[in-house]
This record gives structure tokens, sequence and C-alpha cells, in this order.
């Protein structure tokens, strides 16, 4: 809690210290103050430092430059060859380190890393950067704030993206974090990563100065950590039978089991790579819940008494209702799992989930109910309490502090146990206003599985957009909280849950650059967060990205095209961006748009088919990709994605993957994105002006109904069949509206990926909302909507 006290201490104004010509000053340094805001925009770090202070000069980092590890120190001189490897990577060069010690050395180097116990800082994350022209000093009174510091200095050597000799400002940064938990989740249990992936990632963290890695390890859909004693956690419970075509071979129909696991020497490894990196690992081992995998794996441990038969891990997505019993033997499995769990992990916290636990089958159990009677519990909430206390006891007599999300408050907390708030903000409240620590990961503010915009080339994810901007003004502290209870707040992460996150490139795209925002949130002081300028200092950020193949998404930057009309009638495109910020530049016609092609400064005449491309740009570098607009003609005008229709309800609007071909299309090319409410499949075509439209053009694709819904599914909708196979209805007005065009869907239900269907539209006057929903006489598979196209006469 140090650290949070010392960041509110700290100052929201940047004191600059300005040397004047002698002239001017008198004999004496003049000293002004600059707002927060200012020194973000001179000041190319994130996440922004607490205090910087200007000085006079600049200095060359360059190959002859020496970094000397003081006083021989071996933790210096492990972080100062960490930055020479890292100049090497971005610049080109690597500066010699001299690990001797020796006094003479430290007296000539240019830049020393400097580890003093007795250093004046506030917390062991602290650091101060002294920057010259003839040096650099970095001084900590630990490892950890050494190591922050140097990635202070890396970031200043990088910022304007080139190779070779680096010219720095000269200058002061004295710095330490707001908060101590600054925090990534993984979910890889759902879908699998390498130990190189995970490493990619925990090395990204470090460089944003995030200390927290909570990897989620077990949930129903796979068991991924190996536990020596139970064999067959990850024989049977680390492959599944993924739905849909995926899931099988399309020559064979033979299923293709979906695996994937950590042996503990891997496990070893990374928790040694994090260390090195000043990340602490958080595993999670879900219970009682989330469970079907270990059960699938050892059926003895679900509620026997009511099971029929073991389960399989499961290949849905959603609420599951498997728990593990609440037996003796249950709990000696649990201890022992735990036991090898905590022998990897040296971290303080184990994070034992216990969310969404459905308590079904506890309900239906004979033995577990009169289990709940002979405890005097007074119902399945108390129970899931008893369950959490006794595996927080186990915790605490081996050193370890229990974690859990924000249930575990329901029927009673253990007085010792952290709260992960993911329910909002309010389970945050409740656990900081009754005196225990807590953690902020709420959704759906800081869920990075939801998606970062509405451009038609958004990934795949959860609606609504949590976006750049939403996450850079997320506030750690809730406000119903006082000063004292505010202290119970140890920081914040965001979280992502990979059901739709398939491959490392969409786990990067969903992490980049979102976690820069929310760096800034947890490590700088409140008061200097400044918007315009995190933008400007996210320009060399997103080079770094690129430098370092780290798959950045552009979606804050990606240019989105909209057609209107003018005051003729005539087409007109017009060119914005999410942030509105940089430059746009288009080019129209063939070619390839690049920092000198024109300059967007107003409405475009649409005359198809011209092709136009679009990208951002500041001071000549590209922000984001090029994006293409070419329609072929006047009538492809009145084409939309589905992304530009609207849900009829808005209830779980999730953007899919289409699932075949498994692969992808080809093999190689992406899959196609599909956007759906999984209640209910159902579109609306707004202002269809329809007195010139002949016929209605739908390319449509499917995806398997996996979701365990539990008490929401009632209200998934189906429509019953209309014709043998089904089809795509769409109506006039409202859902309930004229019939105006039928689609079947016989093409469709036996094409792989996706299918283009064709109707005539009934002639119709006016403009008109059209309703497209899918009347299939099933629920599974989902239909989905990739596009509309509404052809002439």
């Amino acid at each position: 809690m140090s650290s949070k006290r010392m960041g509110a201490a700290l100052a929201a104004v940047v004191t600059l210290t300005l040397v004047l010509p002698a002239c001017q000053r008198g004999g004496q340094e003049a000293t002004t103050e600059m707002p927060a805001a200012q020194a973000s925009q001179r000041t190319p770090v994130i996440p922004l430092p607490a205090k910087v202070l200007a000085r006079e000069g600049r200095f060359v980092l360059d190959a002859a430059t020496r970094l000397q590890a003081a006083g021989g120190n071996a933790d210096a001189a492990r972080i100062a060859r960490d930055f020479a490897a890292r100049v090497q990577r971005m610049r080109g060069f690597a500066p010699n380190v001299d690990a001797s010690g020796a006094a003479q050395g430290e007296a000539q180097a240019t830049v020393v890393f400097a580890i003093d116990k007795q250093a004046a800082l506030p917390s062991d994350e602290a650091y101060t950067l002294e920057i010259g022209p003839e040096g650099a000093r970095i001084e900590a009174r630990a490892p950890a704030g050494l190591f922050y510091g140097a990635v202070t200095l890396w970031q200043l050597a990088t910022a304007d993206g080139a190779r070779g000799a680096a010219t720095i400002a000269a200058q002061r940064i004295e710095d330490a974090p707001r908060f101590g938990w600054r925090g990534l989740m993984l979910d890889s249990a759902r879908h699998f990563q390498s130990v190189e992936q995970v490493k990619a990632l925990i090395d990204q963290m470090a460089l944003h100065k995030l200390n927290t890695f909570h990897w989620h390890l077990t949930d129903d859909q796979g068991w991924r950590i190996e536990i020596k004693k139970y064999p067959k956690l990850t024989q049977v419970g680390s492959c599944r039978i993924p739905a849909g075509a995926s899931g099988h071979d399309p020559a064979t129909g033979a299923p293709i089991p979906y695996c994937g696991y950590y042996t503990q020497d891997q496990i070893r490894d990374v928790v040694r790579y994090a260390a090195e990196r000043y990340v602490t690992i958080v595993p999670e081992i879900e219970m009682p819940g989330h469970a079907q995998a270990a059960i699938a794996a050892y059926p003895e441990l679900g509620v026997s008494d009511v099971l029929k038969a073991p389960p399989p891990v499961s290949p849905d997505w959603g609420v599951h209702t498997y728990l593990f019993n609440t037996q003796d033997s249950t709990f000696v499995f649990l201890e022992d799992v735990l036991a090898e769990v905590t022998a990897l992990f040296p971290g303080r916290y184990i994070h034992i989930g216990g969310d969404e636990a459905a308590k079904d089958q506890w309900q239906a159990s004979p033995s577990i109910q009169a289990q709940k009677a002979a405890l005097g519990l007074k119902d399945e909430m108390a129970m899931q309490s008893w369950f959490v206390a006794r595996i927080e006891k186990y915790l605490g007599s081996h050193n370890r502090s229990l974690i859990g999300w924000d249930e575990i408050l329901e029927g009673g907390l253990p007085p010792r146990a952290t709260v992960m708030s993911w329910r909002g903000i309010k389970g945050a409240v409740e656990a900081a206003r009754s005196g225990h620590d807590v953690v902020l990961a709420p959704a759906p503010d800081l869920y990075f599985d939801h998606v970062q915009s509405d451009n038609d080339d958004e990934a795949t994810g959860r609606m609504a957009a949590m976006t750049l901007k939403s996450v850079y003004g997320f506030e750690p502290v809730p406000a119903e909280l006082t000063p004292e209870q505010g202290k119970h707040v140890l920081g914040a992460q965001a979280n992502l849950w990979t059901e739709h996150k398939r491959t490392f490139e969409a786990v990067e795209r969903a992490y980049f650059p979102r976690t820069a925002a929310l760096a800034e949130a947890v490590w700088s002081p409140k008061g200097a967060r400044d918007w315009d300028g995190f933008l400007r200092r996210l320009v060399p950020q997103m080079a770094r990205y690129q430098a370092q193949n780290v798959q950045a998404s552009d979606a804050a930057f990606a240019v989105r095209f909209q057609v209107e009309r003018d005051g003729q009638g005539q087409p007109q495109l017009k060119l914005s961006n999410q942030v509105g910020f940089g430059q746009i530049r288009y080019l129209e016609g063939k070619g390839e748009v690049n920092a000198q092609s024109a300059a967007y400064a107003g409405p475009l005449a649409l005359r198809p088919p011209t092709v136009f491309q679009a990208a951002t740009y500041v001071d000549g570098r590209a922000l984001s990709a090029p994006r293409r607009y070419a329609p072929a003609d006047l009538a492809a005008l009145t084409q939309r994605t589905g992304n530009r229709l609207r849900q009829c309800q808005g209830g779980l609007n999730l953007r899919m993957e289409d699932d075949a071909p498994a692969d992808g299309i080809g093999g190689r090319s992406p899959r196609a994105v599909l956007l759906a409410d999984v209640f209910d499949p159902c579109w609306i075509y707004e202002g269809a002006a329809l007195d010139q439209v002949g016929a209605i053009e739908v390319r449509v694709g499917q995806v398997p109904f996996n979701y365990q819904l539990w008490h929401d599914t009632p209200k998934v909708v189906t429509r019953a069949a209309n014709g043998a196979e089904g089809a795509l209805e769409v109506r006039a007005d409202h859902c309930q509206g004229a019939l105006v065009a039928t689609l079947p869907l016989g093409s469709a239900r036996r094409t792989a990926g996706l299918t283009t269907l064709r109707a005539k539209l009934v002639p119709t006057a006016g403009t008109h909302d059209l309703c497209l929903v899918f009347a299939s006489g099933s629920h599974d598979p989902l239909w989905a909507i990739e596009r509309v196209t509404l052809q002439p006469r």
C-alpha cells in the first residue's frame, strides 16, 4: 500500500528546471513549473513518469557508450546487459557492459546502473534517472526500480524510431508507481498459447512497467498445468473436441482434439523468465465451479449422486453446472494440487476463481444437502463460503494468500482473502468497506476480450467496444470509497478471455495498444494523465511495437469511410478515425497511399468504380494500415456489412469467427468474422430506399451454437423453419411486418464458409426499415449475416 499512498502525494504538476544564460539568471538556476499536460507532450515515455525536470544539453547514446554496473552488483550488471540487448534490437548497436565494479570504471562510465539500498526513494519500484551531456545515471534501492529506470531510458533512446546513435534530451526523472498491482490476465484454458508466446507477453508487460501476470490455467474447456500426482488432469483434461467444423476432419469426419498443457519444467522456466523482468505470476486454479475438465479426468470429484455419466471436457463457452463435490476426499485432491502449484509459483497470491459456480448440482444432491444441514449452513452460497474458507485456511498455513473473483463475497468471506472485482466495481466497494484488499478488473471496462471499435474489419470479441480512450480514462479507486477505504485498492488489471481469440496474433491485437493506456492508469499520478499527450507519446510506442513484431491493433487510428449525399443528392465520401488524431492521407485510383499522398480536408466526390485508399499519419509515420473503399457501382452504395446493421434486441452481441474451413480460408487467410446476437440473431437494415430496388443479395455464414447459458437459456429465440431447409426472411418496417423476400438456406447448409443468397424483392414504394431473421427451425447452428446488398430493378 505504500506505493499507492506515495502516488497520491505526488503533485500533478511537473517541475521543469530551465537552465538560462548567465546574463539572465544572475548566477542562479531559474525554475518554473510546467503543467503535467505539457510534460506529457515533451516526454516520449509510457507510462508517464511521476516527475520530470528539464536540463540543458543532450546526451548521445552510441556504440562507444559504456554501461557500468556500480560496485559490480550482479543485478545491476544483468539489467545493464538487458538494456544493451534491447538497444541492439532497436537501434542496431550494443553498448559495452562493464560489470567489474572498479571505481575508476564507474567514474569513466557513460551510463551508470546503481543499486543503493539506502536511497531515499518511496518504494522498491521507484527510481531516479539523471541524464546530462556526459552520460546518465539510473539509481534505485532495489533491482525492480533499476529495471524500470532502464526501461525509461530505453524508451527515450528509441523515441525517434531510427537506427544508429540516439540523441536524448538532458533531464532528471523521479518516478514511482501509483499502485503495487499492475496486471494483465491471460486465459490459457480456452485457447492455449506456447511457452514462447507467454514469454513474449511477459516481456511486453515489463516494458509497460506492469508487474503482475494473472495466468488462468484451468477451466471447463481445459486443464493446462501438469500435476504429477494426478496425471489424468492433463492426459484427459487438457484435450477437447471443438464444436463445429474445426472439431472434425472434413474428409473422414474423425474428431480432431484440441490439446495443450504446460509441464512443470516449462512453468518453472516461465516463472524464472518473469522474475528476471520483475513480473510476479498469480496462477488461477478454478474452484468450486468451472471444474468440468477436472471432473472429466476424475469423475469422482463431481457430484456423483447427481451425475449419470462422466462429462467430456467441454467444447462450449459460458456458464457450466459442473462443480466439485464437498467431500473430504475432494479437498485432499485440491490440497494436493495446490501443494504442487505453490511449489511452482513463489508469489504471495493464489487465485482460486470462485466465479459463476452454478449451484444446480449441489441443490440436487442429497449428500451435499445433508452435509449442508449438518454444518448448519443457510444455503448454497454459505456452502461456497465454507468451501472457500477451507481452501483459504490451507493456503494460509503455507504462507500464501487467497484471491478470488467477487462471487467469493457471497455467503461471507474469510478475513484474510483478497477480492478481484469483475462484475463492475460493486464487489470492490463492498470488500474494501469490509476491510479486504481489492484488485479492480471490472467488466466491461477492463475486459480486453471486448472489441476495440465498430470498424468493419474489427477482430472477434464481445460488444460493446472498449476503446483505447475508455481504458485510458479508467480510475482504479472507486469514487464511493473514503480515502481510508481506498487504501485497500491494490491496483488494477485487464482480463483477456480467449474463447474468441484462437491465435496469439489475436491475443496481441486485443492487448495492444490498450495495455499502454492501462499502464498509465495504474502507474502515473492520477492528476498527470493527459489524453492528447498520451496519443502523441503513442506514436513512437506504435513504432516500437512494429519493430518488436508485436501485432498491435491500429483500430483507434484506422480510417473509416462513410457515404452520404450532398445538397444536390450526389454521393460523397467522408473519412475519419476513432480518436480524431493524426493526418488522414488518401489516394484515389491506382497506387499505394503513403506519407506524401493528399491530405484529407473534407468530403470527397464519389464516382464509382473509383478506388480510395487512406491511412493515418503523424510526422510521416503511419499509425494505421491502409484501408480501401471500392464500390463497384452506384448500386453498391446500398451495400452494408453485418457490422453496419442494427441488432434487433442487443442481448449478447458477439463478433465470431467462422469455423469452416478449420484452418482458415485456403489454410492461411483470416477467417470471416460474423456479428450476431447469440440470444436472438436478428438484424435491421435501417432506412432502405426501396423505390428502385428489385432484388436483395445476402452473404451468410454459420457457426456452432456452443454456448452454455444456464438460467439465460430461455432467452434464446428459435424460429419455425420456412421450408424444408429453412430460409432467411426479410420483412418490411418491423419483424412482424410484410414478408418482402425469402432466401432459402439449402445452398448455405451444404457450403463451408460463406454463401451468397439472392432473391427478388416484392415491389415496395418508399423508404422502410428491413428486418432480417433466419427461420431455420433451430438455434444450432447459429446463422449470421456478413453483408447485405440491395440491387436495382
